[in-house]
């Protein structure tokens, strides 16, 4: 219980302060106007001294009579500081503590008392008190205390203010920056697209077989459950997988019969030359190895190091069957182009010679339906086709 008593002068003067220190109260008092303090004690001339006491340094003060009208007043109105005692005949100040703590942990509470225990002051402390007063205590011990807690309270929430705005800074930042990232793919993206045109115009018999075999490619690597970074890597493999040709002269790319086998060793050497023309470029060295190896067979028949099953990448593996789909259902000088039956029919022929047979049985899951509405998108039916957009498919869009 408070003891009124044991109060000393507080809503008196100390004569033994000097005016300047008084002055210097009042201005501490004016800058902290704004304060709201609650002080909780079921004695009223406590109550009443410690209210009088702070209200003249200019703190607005609200008086509570026990802990369930503190909680009331809490519920109704935001609150600085706390002050309450401990022993109380509602109940107990500490429970009243905890519950504040639990709620608002940023809320300084000074426990205050005629308990003279050091394990009550301790006790308090660990549970989220701020400071423990001990009755009697002088004006200015009250003053200074409820200053250091406000003092407290205020750094706590600059800090708190501080790590907001850091964080959204760092939130702009990152945005920022990805969106710089972005932007500087699709610029990487426009470069490839551009070196893929001047493969065309070398090449002119397979016009469009690079955006075409890459649509295809992603479609199925998308069914195969790659992920969406992996996928980017082998839709850029796919999409330069040809660059190579750009070394090979004229005479051979573009001679119209059957080349010598001479002629035919320069012509593979397109996945080499292919493969040191990308590897030396950072953001293409991982789709470099597509490159490097899309025309080894799954049964190690293929060039140019004859590679067999797993030892060629995932993505050299799902392009093979892409770049066969298109082969198969484009027109050739030598031949006209066949149906998407028909190519499905020789892909599940050689498969586990040529092809993957895990890649192969994903395939055949795939309707014809897709390769044709993204054959129609590619070939300018639709003018919104991006080669390196990772978007659904139209027909899987649909579903």
């Amino acid at each position: 219980m408070g003891l009124a008593s044991n109060l000393t002068d507080l809503g008196g003067t100390n004569p033994t302060m000097p005016q300047d220190a008084n002055a210097e109260g009042r201005v501490t008092a004016r800058a902290r106007r704004a304060a709201h303090i609650l002080v909780v004690d079921d004695e009223a001339p406590v109550r009443s001294m410690i209210g009088a006491t702070l209200e003249r340094q200019g703190f607005n003060v609200q008086l509570a009579v026990s802990g369930t009208q503190a909680v009331d007043m809490m519920n109704q109105g935001s609150f600085d500081l706390v002050l309450t005692d401990i022993v109380m005949q509602d109940g107990n100040g500490i429970a009243l503590l905890e519950r504040i703590h639990a709620q608002q942990p940023h809320l300084p509470v000074v426990m205050v008392s005629a308990i003279h225990d050091i394990s009550v002051a301790i006790d308090s402390m660990r549970r989220g008190a701020y400071d423990y007063l001990l009755k009697p205590f002088e004006r200015e011990h009250l003053v200074a205390t409820v200053q250091r807690a406000l003092d407290h309270r205020q750094a706590l929430q600059e800090s708190h203010n501080y790590q907001q705005n850091l964080e959204q800074v760092v939130r702009a930042r990152t945005e920022m920056l990805r969106q710089a990232m972005e932007d500087l793919e699709h610029s990487y993206d426009v470069t490839l697209e551009a070196l893929g045109d001047a493969l065309d115009l070398k090449d002119s018999e397979t016009e469009g077989h690079s955006k075409r075999v890459t649509a295809y490619t992603i479609a199925l690597a998308r069914a195969m459950g790659i992920s969406p970074v992996e996928i980017k890597i082998i839709a850029r493999g796919a999409f330069l997988h040809d660059i190579g040709k750009m070394a090979i002269p004229d005479e051979i790319l573009r001679k119209p019969g059957k080349l010598t086998p001479e002629e035919e060793g320069i012509m593979r050497d397109h996945c080499t030359r292919g493969y040191n023309i990308l590897r030396k470029i950072p953001f293409l060295s991982e789709a470099a190895a597509i490159v490097y190896t899309h025309q080894e067979h799954y049964d190690g028949g293929g060039y140019p190091s004859r590679l067999r099953g797993n030892e060629i990448p995932i993505g050299a593996r799902i392009f093979a069957i892409a770049d066969a789909l298109d082969a198969i259902t484009s027109d050739r000088p030598y031949r006209k182009a066949r149906t998407f039956d028909a190519a499905r029919h020789e892909i599940l022929r050689c498969a586990g010679t040529q092809f993957d047979p895990a890649v192969v049985e994903v395939y055949l899951k795939i309707p014809n339906e897709l390769w044709n509405e993204l054959r129609a998108e590619i070939n300018g039916e639709h003018r919104q086709f991006s080669t390196f957009d990772l978007s659904p498919a139209p027909t899987q869009r649909a579903r």
